[in-house]
């Protein structure tokens, strides 16, 4: 009897496609997708990202047009930023009652009480500046006032909740962060709220065409002084450990096409907390830019990449493809 190699057994099974998707070991849903939208106010269409095509800054009198589409899309779970008209040193739209994301919240949430809501909460496109956070002085170094923003960043938080957010999203890499909003939801009555940190967020080459779509690049220097050198990886579980200890509900790693072995470490540590990744701007770009020139099939290539990043140990993947992905019909709802 010929003995059965394991390449051979391998290429029998492959051969069947019930059988291939029987022992598939990875699956991929559509609910494991969260869509970003970015919000802006006083516009009268939707104006396109220029580096992100398919994407729009979307004013709040087409926001009822855009949650219709997206639950008929049978997408689940929104991630929103806003994008304010007014900036200063404070970032003080990011958590008036009057702001962009406090109007957008509670308009998303009339049109559809079901819709999951996360939303960020950060300074970078709300300050006149462009870090993300309050600055120590204003002679040019980078430096952040760690008090100032947490207080600040509180506000925001609660503003959010108010507002009607299920998720709060700090992307700031503040020390203390999580724990300063948990204590501050928890006294205002919002435990039921939940946390997803940007616990890992590498100083990333990997956001630029965000930074169009937000308005908030930096006006001068970089954030490498509070994000995470692409370098290190040990590092992440330290900022992910600090996190868990704070009080987090939900963990993620940004970016994730280029970080899969730091996903795969986080999620080694941390089983039995969820975690999320994020496929930057960059990485989305990267994808359209070769599509566009016929270098490689767009769908094929972005449900390889999608399906690595929750193979990792991603339990969602927050991506610009959501509404494609949706739209192609090649996922489970």
């Amino acid at each position: 009897m010929r003995a059965a190699f394991p390449s051979l057994r391998l290429r029998r099974l492959r051969q069947n496609p019930g059988i291939r998707a029987l022992i598939r070991e990875t699956e991929l849903n559509l609910r494991d997708l969260v869509l970003p939208l970015f919000v802006k106010r006083e516009m009268g269409e939707k104006h396109p990202v220029a580096s992100m095509p398919g994407h729009f800054q979307i004013p709040l009198s087409l926001l009822e047009q855009e949650i219709k589409e997206i639950k008929s899309l049978g997408i689940s779970t929104i991630m929103l930023f806003g994008v304010p008209n007014t900036k200063d040193e404070f970032g003080s739209d990011s958590y008036s009652d009057q702001g962009i994301m406090q109007k957008a919240l509670r308009k998303i949430r009339s049109l559809d009480p079901d819709l999951l809501i996360m939303s960020d909460i950060c300074f970078c496109q709300y300050t006149d500046h462009g870090h993300c956070g309050i600055l120590s002085d204003h002679t040019g170094k980078i430096d952040l006032h760690n008090d100032k923003t947490l207080e600040l960043l509180v506000r925001q938080a609660v503003s959010h909740a108010q507002a009607g957010s299920n998720v709060l999203c700090p992307s700031g890499m503040s020390d203390g962060a999580v724990g300063a909003i948990r204590q501050a939801l928890d006294l205002a009555g919002f435990e039921h709220v939940a946390i997803l940190s940007h616990a890992v967020k590498y100083a990333s080459s990997l956001y630029g065409p965000f930074r169009f779509a937000t308005e908030g690049a930096p006006s001068f220097g970089d954030r490498k002084t509070y994000q995470m050198d692409p370098a290190n990886a040990a590092e992440a579980l330290g900022e992910a450990h600090s996190d868990v200890r704070e009080g987090t509900d939900m963990l993620m790693v940004k970016p994730a096409h280029a970080y899969l072995d730091v996903i795969y470490r986080i999620k080694q540590a941390y089983p039995y907390i969820p975690l999320g990744a994020y496929h930057t701007s960059g990485e989305f770009g990267m994808i359209k830019a070769a599509a566009e020139k016929g270098w490689l099939d767009e769908k094929r290539a972005v449900m390889e990449i999608l399906t690595a990043i929750r193979r990792a140990g991603a339990d969602f993947i927050i991506s610009y493809y959501t509404k494609e992905v949706a739209q192609w019909g090649v996922l489970p709802r």
